[in-house]
């Protein structure tokens, strides 16, 4: 519950034009600091648990076991992580391409889902809960990958998950 809380105080300070990147490039030492934060922390949390349930369990703990392997008493980046996952995934799913649509982005996706029949639509675009017009920036190319789960009335959420990949501004 408690990180719950959290996660929610981040996304608020991650809606505002403001934000920053979970990850980029820094220039100085106060660059350094102002990028360990609370939002850093918790949003790169929320995207590791957000992987793990796309990936499962499984494939997610032994893409950690991977990455723990080949840095062992070494220094390593973000990318040697995703590069870790992709060893697991065996090409099935570029978790690199995925996953830097989300740190090296600053805010989160609003996704509109739409049923007309038996046909869903799925829209995504950047969320701003309050704009400031003196940081305004165009959000226009902003697009995440969004890993999507879904149940039907077939199964539910514990015996069989349906997912998909938003990778476009729109799908079905």
């Amino acid at each position: 519950e408690d990180f719950h809380n959290l996660i929610f105080k981040a996304m608020m300070k991650d809606s505002l034009n403001s934000s920053h990147p979970v990850s980029s490039a820094v220039q100085s030492s106060e660059q350094i600091e102002e990028m360990f934060d609370t939002l850093s922390y918790i949003k790169g949390a929320s995207l590791l648990l957000m992987l793990k349930h796309y990936l499962t369990k499984d494939v997610f703990q032994a893409g950690i076991e991977v990455y723990l392997h080949n840095h062992n008493y070494g220094s390593a980046q973000s990318d040697d992580l995703w590069d870790s996952m992709n060893e697991i995934t065996n090409g099935t799913l570029d978790v690199k391409k995925l996953m830097k649509t989300w740190i090296l982005h600053k805010g989160f996706p609003l996704v509109t889902v739409v049923r007309k029949g038996k046909i869903i639509s799925v829209q995504q675009e950047k969320f701003l809960y309050h704009m400031e017009s003196e940081n305004w920036t165009s959000d226009a190319s902003y697009l995440w990958h969004i890993p999507l789960t879904y149940i039907t009335s077939r199964c539910n959420f514990t015996h069989c998950t349906n997912a998909y990949l938003l990778d476009q501004k729109s799908g079905m």
